[in-house]
């Protein structure tokens, strides 16, 4: 391990305090959710600590794993059994820290995972809404039609989205939320946008965009939410001068 590698406590602190974990009222624990090493020179980086996630870390010699989908949610069964207890095992065995943040991760405004989809699709932020200012507001480059917008999001996010809604609807203002925030669609149209963009859609959703007329489009879950924690792990690179590499597990959903 590199001589300069941090210790633990140190980038607990660091991460907690850049993405105001505190601040959020959130259905998991932010920040470090499992222990392991004191000192952290190597970081693997990804959407969810999954089995094959964790598998990934170790085969890296990771001293560290720092995602956006951790566990302990609050509708989880919390009995470490079965699945749960085989993923925590394998992190035990080699004493690999996990670092999880998940609202404080969807509304930095730099690092996080709207900001930067916000960023590799071109869109001008401009304002935010919903709950915990979660959701984002902007414009596009110029003035667009839904259908053109999605295949727009095709191309960059190489993931065919889902558009709900006139292809022709002009588009001025988009509101987005990534991942699962269909929830956040009422919201959207109450502030006047042409458009919400999230990552999953659900089934009354559906009618909504339909009777309102403000079209929907949705991206997928995880091809919306890769981009945070990769821009999270290359600040830590950059500052601390430590190993951060961002692995892809691929998600269909």
């Amino acid at each position: 391990m590199p001589s300069d590698a941090l210790l633990r406590e140190d980038l607990r602190a660091y991460l907690d305090a850049l993405l105001e974990a505190a601040r959020f009222r959130d259905y998991c624990p932010n920040g470090l959710q499992v222990e392991g090493r004191e000192r952290i020179g190597r970081i693997v980086c990804g959407v969810t600590a999954s089995h094959a996630l964790i598998e990934a870390a170790i085969q890296r010699g990771a001293d560290a794993l720092l995602v956006h989908h951790g566990w302990f949610w609050k509708s989880e069964d919390g009995r470490v059994t079965g699945f749960r207890r085989q993923r925590m095992a394998r992190l035990l065995a080699h004493d690999i820290n996990l670092f999880a943040y998940h609202l404080p991760l969807d509304a930095h405004p730099v690092l996080g995972n709207n900001a930067q989809l916000a960023q590799r699709l071109g869109w001008t932020v401009n304002g935010r809404f919903a709950e915990q200012d979660i959701g984002f507001v902007g414009v596009p480059p110029a003035p667009t039609l839904a259908g053109e917008l999605a295949t727009h999001m095709e191309r960059v996010l190489g993931r065919a989205p889902l558009l709900i809604g006139d292809p022709a609807r002009k588009v001025a203002r988009i509101a987005w939320c990534s991942g699962g925030a269909q929830d956040y669609f009422e919201a959207a149209l109450a502030i006047g946008a042409d458009v919400f963009v999230s990552g999953e859609i659900s089934e009354q959703t559906v009618h909504l965009a339909r009777e309102t007329g403000m079209a929907f489009i949705a991206a997928g879950h995880h091809a919306t939410e890769r981009y945070g924690v990769q821009a999270l792990g290359a600040h830590l690179a950059e500052k601390f001068g430590i190993e951060c590499e961002f692995v892809d597990i691929d998600n269909p959903v």
